[in-house]
């Protein structure tokens, strides 16, 4: 008799229920819940779910219901800003895995042999990356909710992370999650050992990178300030907030500081045209006796002449600002533009969605503090969710940056998941270059994290309108993936590739030879009018 478990997943119905909330388990492995060991296990009731597919366009469907899940889970919290427009995008990103579902049940459906168990625990993981890699595109919201980027607190997770940036720990965490599935849904003896000896693998694998990565080499200490004026609400929160940051900004006098860091929009207008708040900044600046980092959030014209909305950060110094600047790169769909506005929109008019289009910088910038002593620091700034992306971190370290700043608001956010997850990602950047990273926002968290990823000192919750004094390790030297990049990806398009070329060739030896059509003889009684019979 089979069970109720059983007769529910034979219903296409219960199945696709059942993919929707197993494509979004991952979701708890991210900050707040933050259990980044569920990482490890969190695919495998999806996985099971998909091998046990019927056909491969029942699987792919699963993994499209999956990927849904997902996306919804790990963005719950845009749900404010994008309303019915969240599940929209979601449908969309999530045709990304249904590929991934049709490979899953591929190499793990029915009873798998051998050699098929042990290529899954390379194809499954490949596959994963590669839909990482595609919605990592700006355009597509970015490398946000990253499965190896569950692992921020984790240090040999952060170790791998040098050698590899957050892909190969994306890579390793669904491998043990495939192996898993081996163990569990084969009852063959040697495709079950083949799971039990990859888990052995990827246990060695973290092992020996902490073994042999090179640690970053300490080289002295600077000390940052961060300032979070906390929630300002009302018709004149802008100068209210600027006041306050000035109000912050006064207790840190003294405190032999190198930098202070202001958030996101901190400041509500052009420097240029607003000379008098460009003033309070330098009597701010030569009040603690450092520069101060601010982030503008107004319409601007740019060193092209390009006029518009930009989100800017400027260095402003005791004689006020220094003509160091860095225009943002990298905007928010739908938060800071809209893709295609013509024909979108409409958005905003369900939700929070940007009502003008900002306009984006054209380079990254390497700022210089100037000064005696520890001066001659060189720092690249962020903007908000480019702490996202790795290649932007690793262009500013190859570029001489020897801390990284990440300027941030999170104020529409307030008492969801998104500014710890956020906060968290910094720890990620700082382990893949080995450089320290300060995450600096108007509402919280704020946050510091040391050249391995390490936390310094305590973060700033959110909320909370206060300063925070991090004496932050430097270092030099330079890692694995800053120096070689991303090459796991490229391993793991290798790989897919690698299956391709083999499913073909195997396909062309098993194509049945051409046909002969021959007319059959005839014997020499026969002939047309009297066939033999």
């Amino acid at each position: 008799m089979r069970s109720p478990v059983g007769r529910s997943l034979a219903s296409p119905w219960w199945r696709g229920a059942a993919a929707v909330v197993a494509g979004s388990l991952p979701a708890l492995a991210f900050p707040e819940p933050s259990l980044w060991w569920f990482a490890y296990i969190a695919l495998v009731p999806w996985m099971l779910l998909v091998r046990s597919a019927p056909t491969g366009r029942r699987a792919a469907l699963e993994g499209w219901l999956g990927g849904i899940g997902f996306m919804i889970a790990v963005h719950h919290w845009l749900a404010p800003s994008l309303h019915v427009f969240l599940v929209v995008l979601a449908a969309l990103l999530g045709l990304l895995w249904a590929p991934w579902g049709w490979l899953v049940r591929s190499v793990l459906g029915g009873t798998p042999s051998l050699g098929r168990a042990a290529a899954a625990v390379a194809v499954v993981p490949s596959g994963w990356l590669v839909i990482e890699l595609v919605r990592s595109w700006q355009g597509l919201g970015g490398p946000w909710g990253l499965l190896g980027a569950s692992q921020w607190e984790v240090a040999p997770a952060l170790r791998l992370a040098s050698v590899g940036g957050v892909w190969l720990v994306s890579l390793l965490v669904v491998a043990v999650n495939t192996a898993l599935t081996v163990l569990v849904a084969v009852p063959q003896i040697r495709p079950r050992l083949t799971g039990a000896v990859s888990l052995v693998l990827c246990a060695l694998t973290v092992i020996s990178v902490w073994t042999w990565a090179p640690e970053p080499e300490r080289s002295g200490t600077a000390r940052i300030a961060v300032v979070q004026p906390g929630v300002v609400e009302g018709a004149d929160a802008r100068e209210r907030r600027f006041a306050q940051g000035e109000t912050l900004t006064r207790t840190l006098a003294g405190r032999d500081l190198d930098l202070v860091v202001w958030g996101e929009s901190s400041v509500s207008a052009d420097l240029a045209t607003r000379p008098d708040l460009a003033a309070r900044l330098a009597v701010l600046s030569r009040a603690v006796g450092a520069e101060i980092l601010v982030n503008v959030d107004a319409r601007s014209t740019d060193t092209a002449g390009t006029a518009g909305i930009f989100k800017r950060a400027v260095l402003v110094g005791p004689n006020g600002p220094t003509g160091d600047t860095y225009d943002k790169m990298r905007l928010v769909p739908f938060g800071e533009y809209i893709p295609a506005r013509a024909a979108l929109g409409w958005a905003t008019s369900v939700g929070r969605a940007a009502g003008e289009d900002r306009e984006r910088g054209t380079r990254q910038v390497v700022m210089v503090l100037p000064g005696e002593g520890r001066g001659g620091l060189r720092f690249g700034p962020l903007v908000c969710f480019e702490s996202a992306f790795p290649d932007m971190s690793r262009r500013l370290v190859r570029d001489g940056a020897q801390l990284l700043v990440a300027q941030s608001s999170t104020s529409t956010f307030q008492g969801s998941w998104a500014p710890e997850q956020h906060a968290s990602l910094a720890a990620l950047r700082a382990a893949e270059t080995g450089r320290p990273m300060a995450h600096a926002t108007l509402t919280g968290m704020s946050a510091v994290f040391g050249p391995d990823g390490e936390q310094v000192g305590a973060g700033i919750g959110t909320a909370r309108s206060t300063t925070g004094v991090f004496d932050v390790p430097l270092a030099r030297g330079t890692t694995p993936y800053v120096e070689f990049g991303d090459w796991a990806v490229y391993a793991a398009l290798a790989v897919l590739a690698a299956l391709c070329a083999t499913d073909g060739a195997r396909s062309f030896r098993r194509r049945p030879g051409p046909v002969l059509l021959v007319p059959p003889a005839r014997t020499a009684h026969e002939s047309a009018a009297h066939p033999v019979r």
